[in-house]
């Protein structure tokens, strides 16, 4: 059956209508070299000490290597590095031959000084950097001379290039130790991007293409960035001519598609959207419920209504763009009754309600999911739906992130995840290892059904530090199978991100593999300093 939320279907009603009835209006838009983009993100924090910009998506800064375009794993250029760094014999140490010539936006010069004090910076317990966490392979990075720096790591770490990606910031911006949340640069970002922020307001930012730009200077001259959280009014905005582009949920996406020059574009992502299932809870602690929830659950479903079509079924955290990496045959049937045969052999008997009891424990839990997202309510009512009809009663809580983040350990969660999605390691790592079990290890989003798995555990140790790319490969695709045999989460989905934009005549590089962050800086913009336009 296909599921859609009551709201999502009015509020494209309404959008339909506007579009239908309102001629498009050219007084926000963009002049021929200037893009005007709403975002359902807020602006500033652009601080990558603070963890900006780390999948490489900054356009204000340059890491030490960028990611490119295309389809599958996209692969990983020099950037501010002449090539892409490399390893000694077991990926302890990492050699970046730096860029010569590069200077930041503030007119200083780059040098192997910068790269050692972000890096130091973000690894700073006095920063208290959210990234940090994800940075603990490294033990040392050590300037050779001004243009060679090494990293020296605490621990075989095979894709570490994919840390290289968060952008550089200059030795004088972060020379005094402080909160990475309190710095200036997060509203006064200085880097060797291709644009420069030159105002910013709450909902308003805008950046000017940096003409000194090392790799040459971009062609769209102007970029202009609104805050508009709310996705109706950003379809609306669109729908009315107001904007150049939006990204929005992908049934609002779809209903603007085509529309006065309007067209719709999707990015494969490996975004993923699940139930987290806390082995702290009585009911989904239990090894059997976990099993019958990921029966339960019709993914294919949620694909085709929740998302219109934009997205894949979900059994893990691996989606299928890994290749080599992914496990074809660890999936999830959706098989409801072999769900209430799996409940009722472990002792999960129905009530007179329909709703099952073990050992005087009701199979009741509670789904929180975050109030602004429309698309986790969504999907969060879906998995009610099917939940219920095997026999577990769900309670769907829609809540801010300050109200959810005390409770995770609880109760379910509608989580997302894939931020750094350029290496199976970083795709999964912190979402599956047990080493976030124990208190104050990461944050409360890693590993946040407290799962653990000795399996899962040694076959994610092992693709991190090889280096052999088919042994990495298999070791990946063991814990896949291993973690299907038992569960921690109901993964449900991996989003294709959408976006609408108008239609003109730039000369785009094409799509990318995107992670979880999907706002403009993504999208067909993704590349911005990249675009050209016949003369």
């Amino acid at each position: 059956m296909t599921r859609f939320g009551s709201v999502t279907v009015v509020a494209i009603a309404c959008v339909l209508s506007v579009s239908a009835c309102t001629a498009p209006s050219q007084s926000g838009a963009a002049s021929a070299d200037a893009l005007v983009l709403a975002d359902g993100y807020e602006l500033g924090g652009f601080n990558p000490v603070a963890g900006y910009g780390a999948a490489g998506e900054a356009k204000m800064y340059d890491g030490l290597v960028r990611i490119g375009g295309g389809d599958g794993l996209p692969p990983l250029e020099p950037g501010l590095a002449v090539e892409v760094p490399t390893a000694n014999d077991d990926a302890t140490v990492w050699t970046a031959t730096l860029r010569q010539g590069v200077v930041f936006s503030d007119g200083s010069a780059f040098d192997a000084a910068d790269v050692v004090a972000t890096y130091e910076a973000i690894l700073d317990p006095a920063s208290a950097s959210e990234a940090r966490s994800s940075f603990d392979m490294i033990d040392e990075v050590v300037a050779i001379d001004d243009s060679t720096v090494e990293f020296r790591l605490a621990y075989s770490y095979a894709p570490f290039p994919t840390k290289l990606l968060i952008g550089i910031v200059p030795s004088e911006a972060v020379a005094e130790p402080g909160l990475a949340a309190e710095s200036p640069l997060n509203r006064a970002p200085v880097g060797t991007g291709p644009y420069v922020l030159v105002d910013l307001s709450p909902d308003r930012a805008e950046f000017e293409a940096n003409d000194n730009y090392w790799g040459g200077a971009p062609e769209v001259k102007k970029l202009t960035l609104l805050y508009v959280p709310d996705d109706n009014t950003r379809a609306q905005r669109m729908a009315s001519g107001d904007i150049d582009g939006t990204n929005l949920p992908p049934l609002l996406a779809q209903s603007l598609d085509g529309r006065e020059g309007m067209s719709l574009s999707a990015n494969v992502s490996a975004d993923w959207r699940g139930v987290s299932l806390p082995t702290n809870s009585p009911v989904t602690g239990n090894r059997d419920m976990r099993l019958a929830l990921n029966l339960a659950v019709n993914r294919q479903a949620m694909t085709d209504g929740v998302l219109g079509g934009y997205g894949r079924p979900a059994a893990t955290p691996v989606p299928p763009v890994f290749g080599d990496s992914y496990e074809p045959t660890a999936v999830f049937e959706y098989d409801p009754a072999a769900a209430r045969q799996i409940l009722s052999d472990g002792g999960w008997i129905p009530g007179p309600d329909g709703i099952r009891t073990r050992d005087g424990q009701r199979a009741e839990i509670t789904v929180m999911y975050n109030s602004t997202d429309t698309v986790r309510r969504d999907l969060a009512q879906a998995f009610a739906s099917d939940a219920v009809a095997v026999g577990v009663e769900v309670t769907l809580e829609a809540l801010s992130w300050d109200r959810i983040d005390p409770r995770i350990g609880v109760d379910s969660t509608m989580l997302g995840g894939g931020e750094e999605p350029f290496d199976a390691d970083t795709q999964v790592y912190r979402t599956l290892d047990s080493s976030f079990v124990a208190p104050g290890v990461g944050s409360v989003y890693d590993n946040a059904a407290d799962y653990s798995n000795p399996t899962v555990d040694a076959a994610l140790d092992t693709g991190r530090r090889s280096l052999d790319p088919a042994v990495r490969a298999e070791a990946y695709r063991e814990m896949q199978r291993a973690y299907v045999a038992d569960p921690g989460y109901v993964f449900l989905v991996f989003l294709d991100h959408t976006y609408v934009s108008k239609d003109s005549d730039w000369t785009m590089s094409g799509p990318v593999l995107e992670p979880h962050s999907h706002g403009v800086t993504w999208g067909p913009w993704w590349s911005l300093q990249t675009w050209t336009r016949a003369s």
